[in-house]
């Protein structure tokens, strides 16, 4: 073979290996080993599609560890994998990036959203806003999650439905019951595994259940919106510095409302979060002498965390006793 020749078939041989190279990094949908291909929008639905799925799933989480799922932006291969999966769980409203990218795909998709009823977000003025921040919204009717028309906006809504541990409980069931429809010949073992992740959350229920029920406070000043399902489950009362968005700065009369609020609580410590700055939560607290820690949202474990879901949540236990003066 000439010169010339060997060097086009080696060109030729380069570019296969390229095609097919990128072809196995965004499809990666599991068929060739026989498990699932489950991508989750975000920790949380990872944590549950990991527990149900068991070793017939392979699960990849579209938000890295330590990365701030909210302002998630896809890249090609990223949704090049999307749509190679069997199964997408999401939260419709809480990452635009994915609601797009669910829409476009035409695959399987679960929105959690439609599981359960979600609260309405409060606002983030430092105030307490009584009710108002903790009325429930009916679940979308529609399996592909999109409200009806006259429902609020799901901007409107608290997405962070994971921080009760029995609305996680409803999603794992409802993982349970879509694996099984996908993957017949292991149902049983989807409920089985679903089973056991709910016997976890229910122990983790009657933990905090009874870690909170005799406090000294039960208002949890916190610096930004995260923790509402988490203050409607166990009778506390969440006072946000901002509102959903981690990201947002508070104006300079929504600080000095913050600090009026907790001083006239009587609070002690002011909570910020793994994966924002503590600034606006340290602020507050210089204003009242009051400490800061750490309220983990668990939307994504930070780089350094070596737990799960259950261990972090132990841990916010563990802090808001602490916090709270609980008995």
């Amino acid at each position: 073979m000439s010169v010339d020749g060997r060097v086009r078939t080696a060109v030729a041989m380069a570019l296969v290996t390229a095609v097919v190279g990128a072809t196995a990094a965004c499809g990666d949908s599991g068929a060739d080993d026989g498990r699932l291909s489950v991508v989750a929008g975000f920790y949380p639905l990872q944590f549950v599609a990991e527990r149900v799925g068991g070793d017939h799933v392979r699960v990849t989480s579209l938000t890295q560890p330590g990365a701030e799922p909210h302002d998630l932006e896809l890249s090609p291969r990223q949704v090049a994998g999307l749509s190679e999966a069997n199964l997408v769980l999401y939260l419709q409203g809480f990452q635009p990036a994915v609601d797009e990218a669910v829409r476009q795909a035409g695959v399987r998709t679960l929105d959690v959203a439609a599981l359960v009823p979600l609260l309405t977000a409060e606002a983030g003025d430092g105030h307490d806003h009584g009710a108002e921040g903790t009325a429930e919204e009916p679940a979308g009717d529609e399996p592909d999650g999109h409200e009806d028309e006259g429902q609020s906006d799901p901007g409107s809504r608290d997405p962070h439905v994971w921080l009760d541990p029995t609305r996680l409980a409803t999603i794992a069931d409802a993982v349970a019951t879509t694996l099984a429809e996908l993957d017949p010949d292991d149902a049983a073992g989807y409920r089985e595994r679903a089973a056991g992740l709910q016997a976890d959350l229910t122990a983790l229920d009657r933990e905090y259940t009874d870690g909170l029920r005799d406090c000294v406070r039960r208002e949890i000043v916190v610096s930004h919106a995260a923790f509402g399902y988490l203050a409607d489950r166990y009778d506390l009362r969440q006072i946000p510095i901002t509102g959903l968005s981690p990201d947002t700065e508070p104006t300079p009369g929504e600080l000095a409302a913050a600090v009026e609020t907790a001083r006239a609580v009587g609070a002690t410590t002011i909570f910020f979060e793994t994966l924002v700055s503590p600034d606006v939560a340290q602020a507050v607290a210089d204003a009242i002498g009051a400490d800061t820690a750490v309220l983990d949202p668990i939307e994504g474990l930070g780089p350094d965390v070596t737990g799960d879901y259950l261990s972090v949540m132990r841990d916010n236990l563990a802090t808001l006793r602490t916090a709270l003066g609980c008995a």
